[in-house]
Protein backbone atom coordinates (compact mmCIF):
# COMPACT_ATOMS: atom_id res chain seq x y z
CA UNK A 1 0.00 0.00 0.00
CA UNK A 2 1.08 3.65 -0.96
CA UNK A 3 0.86 5.84 1.88
CA UNK A 4 -2.40 7.61 1.14
CA UNK A 5 -3.81 4.13 1.61
CA UNK A 6 -1.89 3.81 4.86
CA UNK A 7 -2.79 6.91 6.33
CA UNK A 8 -6.75 6.30 5.06
CA UNK A 9 -6.47 3.01 6.76
CA UNK A 10 -4.73 3.74 10.20
CA UNK A 11 -7.66 6.33 11.00
CA UNK A 12 -9.94 4.29 9.74
CA UNK A 13 -8.90 1.62 12.28
CA UNK A 14 -8.92 3.96 14.94
CA UNK A 15 -4.85 4.94 15.29
CA UNK A 16 -3.11 8.27 15.37
CA UNK A 17 -1.81 9.83 11.90
CA UNK A 18 0.85 12.82 11.30
CA UNK A 19 -0.82 14.88 8.13
CA UNK A 20 0.71 18.16 7.07
CA UNK A 21 -1.76 20.86 7.02
CA UNK A 22 -1.67 24.21 5.37
CA UNK A 23 -0.07 25.62 8.66
CA UNK A 24 2.12 22.20 10.29
CA UNK A 25 2.00 19.05 10.95
CA UNK A 26 -0.87 17.60 12.89
CA UNK A 27 -1.65 14.58 15.25
CA UNK A 28 -5.14 13.55 13.80
CA UNK A 29 -7.35 10.25 14.13
CA UNK A 30 -10.88 9.66 13.43
CA UNK A 31 -13.33 12.55 15.76
CA UNK A 32 -16.00 9.43 15.93
CA UNK A 33 -14.90 7.57 18.20
CA UNK A 34 -13.56 8.47 21.57
CA UNK A 35 -10.94 5.90 22.13
CA UNK A 36 -8.80 6.97 19.25
CA UNK A 37 -8.91 11.08 20.53
CA UNK A 38 -8.09 10.12 24.29
CA UNK A 39 -5.00 8.57 22.26
CA UNK A 40 -4.15 11.57 20.59
CA UNK A 41 -4.52 13.31 23.64
CA UNK A 42 -2.23 11.22 25.48
CA UNK A 43 0.65 10.68 23.02
CA UNK A 44 0.65 14.47 22.46
CA UNK A 45 0.52 14.72 26.81
CA UNK A 46 -2.26 17.00 26.18
CA UNK A 47 -4.79 17.49 29.02
CA UNK A 48 -7.87 16.45 28.25
CA UNK A 49 -9.88 19.97 29.68
CA UNK A 50 -8.28 21.55 26.38
CA UNK A 51 -10.18 21.38 22.90
CA UNK A 52 -8.80 20.05 19.72
CA UNK A 53 -10.44 21.08 16.40
CA UNK A 54 -12.37 18.93 13.70
CA UNK A 55 -10.62 18.82 10.23
CA UNK A 56 -13.02 18.79 7.59
CA UNK A 57 -12.08 17.90 3.55
CA UNK A 58 -14.37 20.89 2.71
CA UNK A 59 -17.38 23.24 3.93
CA UNK A 60 -19.85 21.13 2.79
CA UNK A 61 -18.60 18.17 4.79
CA UNK A 62 -18.10 20.58 7.89
CA UNK A 63 -21.76 20.93 7.89
CA UNK A 64 -22.50 16.90 7.97
CA UNK A 65 -19.92 16.78 10.85
CA UNK A 66 -21.71 19.32 12.29
CA UNK A 67 -25.48 19.87 11.01
CA UNK A 68 -26.25 22.60 13.93
CA UNK A 69 -23.58 25.42 11.80
CA UNK A 70 -26.63 27.11 10.40
CA UNK A 71 -27.39 30.58 10.24
CA UNK A 72 -24.96 33.43 11.39
CA UNK A 73 -22.86 30.39 12.14
CA UNK A 74 -23.04 28.63 9.06
CA UNK A 75 -22.77 32.44 7.22
CA UNK A 76 -19.22 32.99 8.95
CA UNK A 77 -18.03 29.43 8.14
CA UNK A 78 -18.74 30.06 4.37
CA UNK A 79 -17.03 33.28 4.28
CA UNK A 80 -13.90 32.50 5.91
CA UNK A 81 -13.26 28.53 5.03
CA UNK A 82 -11.28 26.67 3.52
CA UNK A 83 -8.06 28.41 5.23
CA UNK A 84 -5.56 28.55 7.72
CA UNK A 85 -8.13 29.23 10.59
CA UNK A 86 -9.51 28.10 13.42
CA UNK A 87 -13.53 29.32 14.13
CA UNK A 88 -14.74 28.19 17.68
CA UNK A 89 -18.32 27.99 16.55
CA UNK A 90 -21.54 26.98 18.19
CA UNK A 91 -21.87 23.17 19.45
CA UNK A 92 -25.83 22.94 20.91
CA UNK A 93 -25.99 19.17 20.29
CA UNK A 94 -22.50 19.11 22.20
CA UNK A 95 -21.41 16.37 19.48
CA UNK A 96 -17.89 14.96 19.36
CA UNK A 97 -17.68 16.53 22.67
CA UNK A 98 -14.24 14.14 23.54
CA UNK A 99 -12.61 16.99 21.91
CA UNK A 100 -13.75 20.00 22.93
CA UNK A 101 -12.75 20.00 26.63
CA UNK A 102 -14.11 22.01 28.76
CA UNK A 103 -16.93 23.39 26.69
CA UNK A 104 -18.69 20.79 24.65
CA UNK A 105 -21.40 23.80 24.03
CA UNK A 106 -18.88 25.01 21.18
CA UNK A 107 -16.54 23.23 18.92
CA UNK A 108 -13.05 24.11 17.18
CA UNK A 109 -13.83 23.82 13.21
CA UNK A 110 -11.30 23.84 10.44
CA UNK A 111 -11.31 23.36 6.26
CA UNK A 112 -7.25 23.62 5.65
CA UNK A 113 -6.06 24.37 2.20
CA UNK A 114 -4.78 21.39 1.12
CA UNK A 115 -3.16 19.24 -1.38
CA UNK A 116 -1.12 16.46 -2.58
CA UNK A 117 -1.56 13.31 -0.78
CA UNK A 118 -2.34 15.08 2.78
CA UNK A 119 -5.76 16.39 0.54
CA UNK A 120 -6.69 12.90 -0.50
CA UNK A 121 -6.08 11.66 2.42
CA UNK A 122 -9.18 13.89 4.21
CA UNK A 123 -10.80 13.80 0.98
CA UNK A 124 -10.97 10.08 1.16
CA UNK A 125 -11.42 9.91 5.47
CA UNK A 126 -14.08 13.16 5.09
CA UNK A 127 -12.55 14.81 8.64
CA UNK A 128 -10.22 13.85 11.51
CA UNK A 129 -9.73 15.27 14.71
CA UNK A 130 -6.73 17.25 14.93
CA UNK A 131 -3.75 19.09 17.57
CA UNK A 132 -0.65 20.15 16.45
CA UNK A 133 2.01 17.37 16.31
CA UNK A 134 4.41 18.13 18.91
CA UNK A 135 4.72 16.94 22.60
CA UNK A 136 2.24 19.92 24.67
CA UNK A 137 4.19 23.28 25.05
CA UNK A 138 6.70 22.14 22.52
CA UNK A 139 7.38 24.27 19.09
CA UNK A 140 4.82 23.90 15.96
CA UNK A 141 6.19 21.38 13.65
CA UNK A 142 7.04 22.75 10.22
CA UNK A 143 8.86 19.63 8.80
CA UNK A 144 8.22 16.36 9.45
CA UNK A 145 11.80 15.97 11.58
CA UNK A 146 10.47 18.45 13.96
CA UNK A 147 7.57 15.82 14.79
CA UNK A 148 9.22 14.16 18.21
CA UNK A 149 9.81 10.41 17.37
CA UNK A 150 7.93 8.99 20.10
CA UNK A 151 4.90 10.41 18.80
CA UNK A 152 6.23 9.24 14.77
CA UNK A 153 6.46 6.04 15.82
CA UNK A 154 3.45 5.71 17.44
CA UNK A 155 1.41 6.62 14.48
CA UNK A 156 -0.18 4.65 12.00
CA UNK A 157 1.07 6.09 9.41
CA UNK A 158 2.86 9.64 8.60
CA UNK A 159 2.65 11.65 5.56
CA UNK A 160 5.38 13.79 4.49
CA UNK A 161 4.49 17.42 3.30
CA UNK A 162 7.86 18.93 2.99
CA UNK A 163 8.43 22.35 4.97
CA UNK A 164 5.36 24.06 5.80
CA UNK A 165 4.33 27.78 6.39
CA UNK A 166 5.42 26.47 10.39
CA UNK A 167 2.31 29.03 12.04
CA UNK A 168 -0.06 27.63 13.63
CA UNK A 169 -4.18 28.43 12.41
CA UNK A 170 -5.47 31.99 14.05
CA UNK A 171 -8.11 30.87 16.49
CA UNK A 172 -11.48 33.29 16.30
CA UNK A 173 -14.36 32.64 18.77
CA UNK A 174 -17.84 33.92 17.63
CA UNK A 175 -19.61 32.07 19.80
CA UNK A 176 -19.98 35.03 22.35
CA UNK A 177 -21.85 38.71 21.44
CA UNK A 178 -18.12 39.74 19.88
CA UNK A 179 -16.10 37.49 18.41
CA UNK A 180 -12.81 37.30 20.31
CA UNK A 181 -9.56 36.82 19.09
CA UNK A 182 -8.03 33.66 20.92
CA UNK A 183 -4.73 33.16 18.86
CA UNK A 184 -3.18 35.07 16.26
CA UNK A 185 -1.62 32.81 13.75
CA UNK A 186 -0.82 32.57 9.76
CA UNK A 187 -3.91 35.21 9.10
CA UNK A 188 -4.53 38.60 10.53
CA UNK A 189 -7.40 38.32 12.60
CA UNK A 190 -8.49 41.54 11.83
CA UNK A 191 -8.75 40.68 8.25
CA UNK A 192 -10.44 37.62 8.67
CA UNK A 193 -13.00 39.67 11.07
CA UNK A 194 -13.40 41.98 8.47
CA UNK A 195 -14.65 39.28 5.99
CA UNK A 196 -16.56 38.07 8.87
CA UNK A 197 -18.48 40.20 9.66
CA UNK A 198 -19.31 41.62 6.51
CA UNK A 199 -20.70 38.19 5.03
CA UNK A 200 -22.65 38.39 8.59
CA UNK A 201 -23.87 41.89 8.24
Amino acid sequence: MGVVEDAVAAIQAGRPVVLPTDTVYGLCATPYREDPVRRVYRLKGKPETEPGAILCSDVEMLFECVPELRGRAGVIARALLPGPLTLVLGNPARRYRWLTGRSPEAIGVRVPELDGDAAEVLRRVGCVAATSANLHGGSDPSALSDVPEEIRSACGAVVDGGELPGAPSTVIDFTGPEPAVLREGAVRAAVALERALAAAG
